[in-house]
């Protein structure tokens, strides 16, 4: 059953299946929102288990509105989230059709000038576009690593805003010492220049710690 979110962020990861993609990858271009169908997302991760390589999605979700936009087919397959357009930069068209269509995507249409194929997992088969020219050799990349969760033990610029605040407390406590010896005005400039710093760092820290739970 699809189900459409707000933004893709509002998707649950504990229920998010499919390792070789993330929700960020299948969201609308122009508007962040995000709708999974899930057998439609069944045939792209057993496409990518077939080809064993890394897959560049251009294009899945598509809101009706940024379809328009990109002049997108009226009844494009992107709006009901069961189409992916894929670049061939480390790809055979050849090879990732076969693949595709064994993995049970029955739309296929080849776009050789813009480097992608889009695949589809409507019900009846159809076929469309001019077919890519012969290559010789397919370029490859490297070698995939595991992604390993981001911590902020881990994160340079979490550990930078982290040793900013420690900064910040520490001379807060020479400033605070000597507060006795500024007049009344002064006094509200320090104190208010150390908050306004302390809040600043506060606010970028959260910010990464959000973007490390991404």
């Amino acid at each position: 059953m699809s189900k459409i979110y707000k933004h893709w962020r509002d998707y649950p990861m504990a229920e998010w299946r499919w390792p070789s993609f993330s929700p960020q990858e299948m969201a609308c271009r122009g508007t962040g929102r995000l709708m999974i169908v899930p057998e439609a997302m069944d045939k792209l991760q057993a496409l990518r288990n077939k080809l064993g390589a890394p897959m560049i999605v251009n294009s899945a979700y598509r809101s009706p509105e940024h379809n328009r936009n990109v002049g997108g087919a009226k009844g494009s397959k992107h709006m009901e989230a069961i189409a992916f357009d894929v670049r061939m930069d480390n790809h055979d068209p050849d090879t990732y059709i076969s693949a595709a269509l064994a993995a049970g995507f029955k739309g296929i249409g080849t776009y050789p000038k813009q480097n992608f194929v889009h695949v589809d997992a409507r019900a009846t088969r159809a076929n469309w576009g001019k077919p890519f020219p012969k290559r010789h050799a397919t370029p490859s990349f490297a070698a995939e690593t595991p992604r390993e969760a981001e911590t902020v033990a881990g994160d340079g610029q979490a550990k930078g805003i982290l040793a900013g605040l420690g900064g910040t407390a520490a001379v807060s406590g020479g400033v605070f010492s000597s507060l006795g010896n500024l007049d009344p005005v002064a006094q509200y400039i320090a104190m208010g220049g150390l908050g306004l710093t302390a809040a600043a760092l506060v606010y970028l820290f959260r910010k990464r710690l959000a973007r490390l739970a991404e």
